[in-house]
């Protein structure tokens, strides 16, 4: 399944962790914490150093994430909500 931004895949997964429907979602993807529904992920770059660089990294680990932002910061990619986007698979 793919997750369309962070939001949505948070969302996701903690309905599927907890089958909770309303509320406030608390889920903190990170590498020790992947996701366990999804397994995919469409999503912007987000700034170096945040929470969602840690759920992009659940995804595919961090030295791909490090890896992936070197090279977008080398190419002036456009970061933060209405910048390049990636598909993570």
């Amino acid at each position: 399944l793919l997750g369309v931004g962070t939001t949505v895949t948070r969302c996701i997964e903690y309905y599927s962790r907890y089958k909770i429907k309303e509320g406030f979602c608390d889920l903190f993807l990170h590498p020790h914490n992947k996701p366990q529904r999804l397994n995919y992920l469409l999503t912007n770059f987000h700034l170096p150093k945040s929470t969602l660089i840690m759920l992009v990294s659940a995804f595919i680990g961090r030295e791909k994430t490090l890896q992936i932002y070197t090279q977008a910061i080398k190419n002036k990619y456009r970061f933060y909500s209405y910048g390049d986007g990636m598909l993570i698979i």
